[in-house]
C-alpha cells in the first residue's frame, strides 16, 4: 500500500483500469464544462491508472479477452457513462448543461425545412438556441441532456429530396457566446429606441450606417458589433415586432464581413426590397448566398473588397444575379431587363397521340420563343438573353467558308470565335467553347450587331420529352448597316428545358454561320411594297423604313400597323415588341392588323 500511494486496489479499481484502457473517455470538453466534482473524480481516477504498478500485468493478463469482444466493453462504459451524466443532469435542475447539434452540409437546406423535419422525427419538442450555418453546416444549441439524446436518434431518419440520408450529430458544448452575451432588458430597450429614431415612417426605411458609433448607445456602454450573432439577433428581433413592415434597410459601414447573422432576415423582415450593404469587409460573394431568400429588387454593395474580385463588371453582375435574380438595381445602376426563366417547372408539354394537336403547341413555343429572343439579340442590349440560358450551357460558333477566300471573306469579324479554324489545337478548339452563360454573353456583346430575317426561318424539331426540347433554325440575317449583298446563312441548334410562362431555358446552342448564295441574297429581307401603302412610307426616314419592315416581319402585321405601334412607343423596338406581345397574348389585336395590305 504504501508503494502505490493513495491507490487501494479493489475490484471495482480493476474494472476502472479495464476501461479506461478501451480508450473511451470523457473528452476535455465535458471535464471542462461539468460541476467542479465531477471534472476532479475524473482526473483523480484516471491518475491511480498511471500510478498503478499493475496496469502493465493487468493489461497483459487480459489483453486476449480485450482483442477478442472490445465492442462489448465499449458499449457498455458509453451506455454507463450516459446514464450516468443524465441521471445527473435531472438531479441537477439549475444548472443543466448545453449540447451542440450540427449537421454536416447543412447550408444546402432551407432552415425551415431542416427543423420542421428534426422537430418531426424528435420524441420530444424542443426549442433550438442560436441556429446558424457555419461553412457548409447547419448548427444550433440545446439545453439539456433529455432533448440532446433524443436529437441523437434522429440522425439518419431524414431524407432530402434526392433521398440522401441526413446526418445529425449531438455533442457536449459550453455556453452559446450568444447566451453568454445577451443583452439585458434594458439595453433591448435603448436599443429600440434607438432604432425609432433611424426609422422613416414614409419611406419604411431602416438607416442603421455606423450603428455602433450612434451616441444613444455609446453612452450606455452598448457594444453593438453587427458581426457578433447576438447583436445582429437583437438588432432582427427588434425589427420583426416593431417594423414588420420593413422595405428598405441601410447597414452601410458597420465593418461586416461575414452575414450568418443576417441569415435571418428572410424570417425576420420578409418584405425587405432595397438592402445596403456597401462600405463594408465583405470579401466573397458567397457570403451573399447565406441572403438566398430575399425578394430584392436594389442591393448596393460598393466599396466592399468583393467588388474588385471579378474581371470585369459583367461577371459582378452576373454573380449577384444568381443569388437574387429579381434585381433590377445593383449599386445604383438599372440592370438589363431578363428574359425570366423558371427551372423549377417540371415539363414542357406530354408527348401527345394526337399528333396535330401536339405538334400545334410545340410550334407555337418555339415560334414564340424565337421570336422573343432574336428581338432582344438584333434590336436590345444583348445581356437581357443571360437568363434565357442555364448557369451551365454550352455555345459553339462554327464558322464555312472555302480557304483560299478566307482574307476577303465577308465572316472575318466571326472567325476569332469560331472553333472549327485548321492547324488548331484540340486543346485551344476546347477553350472556343464557352462553357456558362456569362461567358456565353460576353461573345454575343462583342460579336456585330445583327438583324435577322424572320420570314426565311424554317424550324426543325427533331426530339422531344417531357423534359427536353432538341429543334434547329435555318435563316438569313445582315450585320446592321451593311449593303444588301452581305448576307449570310446560318443553321442554329438549340438544346432546351422548360421555362416559365411557356418558354425555354437553353442548355446547348450551337451556331454555324455561312456566306448566303446568290439566290438567298435576292429572296432575304424582301417585303412586297403595295402602291397604297406607299403614301404613309415616304414621310418616313430610311432608318425609320427599315425598322418598320423588320417589325413588320417580326410581328407578323401589316406595315401601317407596325408603323403605329413603333410610333405609340416612341421608336423603341425592344418596347413595341413587348407590347405587341402582351396585347397579342390578350387578344386585343384585331384580325385586319394581319391581313395583307
Amino acid at each position: 500500500r504504501k508503494r502505490c500511494g493513495s491507490l487501494s486496489w479493489s475490484n471495482s479499481g480493476r474494472r476502472k483500469l479495464h476501461y479506461e484502457h478501451t480508450g473511451y473517455e470523457l473528452p476535455p470538453s465535458c471535464l471542462q464544462e461539468d460541476n467542479g466534482n465531477m471534472g476532479m473524480r475524473d482526473v483523480h481516477d484516471e491518475s491511480q491508472v498511471r500510478y498503478t504498478p499493475y496496469s502493465a500485468h493487468h493489461d497483459h493478463r487480459r489483453g486476449k479477452w480485450h482483442d477478442e469482444e472490445p465492442t462489448h466493453v465499449t458499449l457498455w462504459r458509453e451506455k454507463k457513462t450516459r446514464g450516468r451524466e443524465m441521471g445527473k443532469e435531472i438531479r441537477d435542475g439549475v444548472k443543466r448543461r448545453w449540447f451542440k447539434v450540427t449537421i454536416p452540409y447543412g447550408r444546402k437546406y432551407d432552415k425551415a425545412w431542416l427543423m420542421n423535419s428534426i422537430q418531426g422525427h424528435c420524441s420530444v419538442p424542443f426549442t433550438p438556441v442560436d441556429f446558424h450555418y457555419i461553412r457548409n453546416r447547419a448548427r444550433f444549441f440545446v439545453r439539456d441532456a433529455g432533448t440532446a439524446s433524443a436529437l441523437k436518434d434522429v440522425s439518419y431518419k431524414i431524407c432530402d429530396d434526392n433521398d440522401v440520408k441526413i446526418l445529425v450529430l449531438v455533442s457536449p458544448s459550453a455556453v452559446p457566446y450568444s447566451v453568454q452575451n445577451k443583452f439585458s432588458a434594458e439595453q433591448v430597450e435603448q436599443l429600440k429606441l434607438t432604432m425609432r429614431k433611424r426609422y422613416d415612417v414614409s419611406q419604411q426605411a431602416l438607416d442603421l450606417q455606423k450603428l455602433r458609433f450612434d451616441p444613444d448607445l455609446v453612452g450606455c456602454d452598448i457594444d453593438m458589433i453587427l458581426n457578433r450573432r447576438n447583436c445582429m439577433f437583437a438588432t432582427l428581433q427588434i425589427i420583426e415586432r416593431n417594423f414588420p413592415e420593413l422595405l428598405s434597410l441601410n447597414l452601410r459601414n458597420n465593418k461586416l464581413y461575414r452575414l450568418d447573422g443576417l441569415s435571418d432576415i428572410v424570417e425576420k423582415a420578409p418584405h425587405v426590397k432595397i438592402l445596403n450593404l456597401s462600405k463594408n469587409e465583405l470579401r466573397t460573394s458567397k457570403e451573399l448566398e447565406k441572403l438566398k431568400g430575399m425578394e430584392l429588387e436594389e442591393l448596393w454593395l460598393e466599396g466592399n473588397p468583393l467588388c474588385s474580385d471579378f474581371p470585369e463588371q459583367s461577371a459582378y453582375v452576373s454573380a449577384i444575379q444568381d443569388c437574387f435574380p429579381n434585381l433590377l438595381r445593383l449599386d445604383g445602376q438599372e440592370l438589363p431587363t431578363p428574359i425570366v426563366v423558371d427551372l423549377d417547372a417540371p415539363k414542357l408539354i406530354k408527348p401527345c397521340t394526337e399528333e396535330s394537336k401536339g405538334t400545334e403547341t410545340l410550334k407555337n413555343l418555339v415560334l414564340q420563343f424565337l421570336q422573343e429572343y432574336y428581338l432582344i439579340y438584333d434590336h436590345g442590349d444583348r445581356e437581357g438573353l443571360l437568363s434565357a440560358y442555364h448557369n451551365k450551357a454550352c455555345f459553339s460558333l462554327t464558322i464555312l467558308f472555302h480557304p483560299k477566300d478566307s482574307a476577303q471573306n465577308s465572316l472575318c469579324k466571326f472567325i476569332k470565335d469560331s472553333k472549327n479554324m485548321r492547324k488548331l489545337r484540340n486543346s485551344y478548339q476546347w477553350k472556343q467553347l464557352k462553357h456558362t452563360k456569362r461567358d456565353i454573353l460576353d461573345t454575343f456583346c462583342v460579336l456585330p450587331k445583327t438583324r435577322h430575317d424572320l420570314s426565311s426561318f424554317v424550324v426543325d424539331m427533331w426530339f422531344q420529352t417531357e423534359t427536353m426540347l432538341c429543334f434547329s433554325v435555318n435563316g438569313l440575317f445582315k450585320e446592321e448597316g451593311k449593303s444588301q449583298g452581305c448576307v449570310h446563312a446560318f443553321t442554329r441548334t438549340f438544346v432546351a428545358t422548360p421555362g416559365s410562362n411557356s418558354s425555354l431555358c437553353i442548355v446547348n446552342d450551337q451556331l454555324i454561320v455561312r456566306d448566303a448564295s446568290p439566290g438567298e441574297i435576292q429572296s432575304a429581307f424582301s417585303i412586297p411594297m403595295p402602291t397604297h401603302c406607299s403614301s404613309f412610307m415616304s414621310t418616313l426616314s430610311q432608318e425609320q423604313q427599315e425598322t418598320v419592315q423588320a417589325f413588320s416581319i417580326q410581328s407578323g402585321m401589316k406595315l401601317e400597323w407596325s408603323q403605329k405601334c413603333l410610333e405609340d412607343n416612341q421608336w423603341n423596338y425592344i418596347r413595341a415588341g413587348q407590347v405587341f406581345t402582351m396585347l397579342q397574348n390578350q387578344g386585343k389585336i384585331p384580325g385586319e392588323a394581319f391581313k395583307q395590305c
